[in-house]
Formats: structure tokens, C-alpha cells, sequence
């Protein structure tokens, strides 16, 4: 299908940006639950995050300008709005299987895209190509305003200070603990003193609901547990963009629950732009701005969830009403 043009998407974009929360409903809701010797830390952490987000929003916003720029009826509209991230016509094969067949969407700076599907449907392989892990046979993608095929791993480099990953596993260091974790990408900055990248570390553990689990090794917390340690240490990089390899896979419905909440503070506060791979139609109406919908490969359906309801394509109602089955009201 298709890349849709992403200036319709332009206005719901710019208004998220206007309307975010101020620093105060920042601090006051994410550290809420962060105890008094981080919270500082952890407030003037976060805060500094925010701000960076949204800069890097608005120039995509504007059409990299840096400032909303000025249409043909004096409008004050941006005249090219940049998606965060955009697959144009992407192919990836492994040997003679098809993964991704002429694959389009994108996702505007601040929005929230849920890749939908089956198993073995390209969705996760979107994901690596996106980090670099796997390069694509055809096509353009696009990450800030820069097409990455063809990018070294110098270069991808750069890419990932900017965009980071949640994998299923967590993909936690298994010979450190918890804490040395999340103190990793702090201590890689090499610009905090000792004591603030504890104070940091500490308090984005409590903030994801894991508090006082420091000293523990991953292989003493549950599936969900590691979750969310992988994203207090995907925080810990101050990431413009996360993406979210099923989140919801192996955890209890509680713990779906909470995640689902934070992946969506973080989005709304923190200026965040996401990408959540899952098969949980829930979890996804719960998060997306937009969905894409991958079967066989290939793209069967890209817009927002109000569209997705109103598809008459044969493939997605199977999906949906299948869902509706295994997940009743």
C-alpha cells in the first residue's frame, strides 16, 4: 500500500505538542511514587528529557525549521510535517520467504503506531530493521528526518541514542544486577557524578514499579518484572522514540495493566514517540494513535483505530472478531 501523506496528520501532531502537560503534572505524575532522596534527581532528569522531545517534535513538526513556519494564507500552520518514522515500500526476504512485501506507514513525533498481526507476520523484523540489526532488500526508512538504509554501524549508532528498544526478554544483562542495569547507559553519558546515577537509576526503578529490587540479578524477577527494569533502562538513555516488542506477551492481566498506564504516561509526558508490537487488540486500542496491520507479509491495513473499526477488509474482521473470542467483554 501506499505511504499515506503524512500533512493530514499535521494538526493532531502540532496540538499534542501545544498541549502537553507543563513541568509540574510532569514531576508530579511520574514521580509520584519515587522516594524523597531520588525525586530531585529523577524530576531534573525526566524534565530535561521532556524538553528534548519536544524541541525534536516540533522541528519534525514544522517541517525541520525548528519553529512552526508560515503556510500561503498566513496561517501559522507547518507547511511539511516530518514523520518520526516512516517505512516507504519496504522488502525484506530470508532466503525464498517473504517477510516484507512492498510494506508503508509511518508515525508522526509524539503518536503511538501498534503493529497488529499473527505470529510470523514481519512484525518483530520491522522493529530490527528499524534498530539496524537487519537491513532491508528494498525500500526507504526513515528515523528524525534521516533515511537510515544504507547507514553504517557508526551511524546507526547515533541512530540508537535517539530511538531505543524494549525487547520481549527484557535483554537484561544477566551478570549485573538490576540496578547496574539501568546505571549502564547513565554511566556511558560520562558526564554524572556518582551519586546522581545512583540517585537516577534508583528512582526510574521506582518510578516503573519495581522499587527496592536494586541488588536482585534478572534471573530473580518475573517476565513482567524485567519489563519494566528494561524500560526504566531504556529511560536511563533518554530516548526520543521507544519501541516495544510485545510488552504484553507472557505477563499477567494486571501487569498488562500497569505497563499498558506507563507505556502511556511516558508517551503523553515525556513527549515520547512509540512503536508497540503486540497481538493484545486491548493493549492496542488502550495506546495507538494508529495501527498497522501486517499479514503475509504485507500491509493489509495503516490508520487510526476508528478506521481500523470501520475496515471492511475481510483478513482484518477475521483478526478482530477472533480477538473478540479469545478476549470476551
Amino acid at each position: 500500500m501506499p505511504l499515506p501523506d503524512p500533512e493530514e496528520d499535521r494538526k493532531s501532531a502540532q496540538d499534542e505538542v501545544e498541549e502537553a502537560p507543563s513541568e509540574g503534572s510532569l514531576d508530579e505524575d511520574l514521580t509520584a511514587d519515587v522516594s524523597a532522596e531520588a525525586q530531585e534527581s529523577v524530576q531534573e532528569f525526566l524534565g530535561e528529557a521532556a524538553q528534548q522531545n519536544e524541541a525534536a517534535n516540533a522541528e519534525l513538526i514544522s517541517g525541520g525549521e525548528g519553529e512552526i513556519t508560515t503556510g500561503p494564507a498566513s496561517t501559522g500552520e507547518a507547511t511539511n510535517p516530518e514523520p518520526y518514522i516512516a517505512f516507504d515500500h519496504v522488502y525484506k526476504s530470508f532466503g525464498s520467504l517473504d517477510v516484507l512485501k512492498d510494506v508503508s506507514f509511518y508515525v508522526m513525533p509524539g503518536e503511538t503506531l501498534c503493529i497488529l498481526g499473527r505470529s510470523g507476520v514481519g512484525k518483530s523484523v520491522s522493529l530490527q530493521i528499524l534498530m539496524g540489526f537487519l537491513r532491508a532488500d528494498r525500500g526507504e526508512i526513515r528515523v528524525a528526518g534521516e533515511n537510515i538504509c544504507g547507514f553504517n554501524e557508526s551511524q546507526m549508532q547515533t541512530i540508537r541514542r535517539k530511538v531505543t528498544m524494549v525487547f520481549q526478554n527484557g535483554a537484561l544483562f544477566d551478570s549485573i544486577t538490576v540496578g547496574e542495569n539501568v546505571a549502564f547507559p547513565l554511566r556511558e553519558r560520562g558526564d554524572l557524578a556518582e551519586d546522581q546515577i545512583q540517585q537516577v537509576s534508583k528512582g526510574l526503578l521506582e518510578m516503573v514499579g519495581v522499587a527496592g529490587m536494586e541488588d536482585l540479578l534478572p534471573s530473580d524477577l518475573s517476565t513482567g518484572m524485567k519489563r519494566s527494569v528494561a524500560i526504566a533502562r531504556a529511560m536511563a538513555s533518554q530516548p526520543e522514540a521507544i519501541l516495544y516488542d510485545e510488552p504484553t506477551t507472557m505477563v499477567d492481566p494486571l501487569m498488562g495493566h500497569l505497563l499498558g498506564d506507563l507505556i502511556a504516561r511516558l508517551k503523553k509526558q515525556l513527549h515520547l514517540t512509540s512503536i508497540v508490537v503486540t497481538h493484545d487488540m486491548r493493549f492496542a486500542r488502550k495506546l495507538a494513535d494508529r495501527v498497522a496491520f501486517l499479514h503475509q507479509g504485507e500491509a493489509r491495513f495503516f490508520g487510526t483505530v476508528e478506521e481500523m473499526d470501520e475496515s471492511d477488509d475481510p483478513v482484518l474482521r477475521e483478526f478482530l472478531s477472533l480477538d473478540e473470542l479469545v478476549l470476551p467483554a
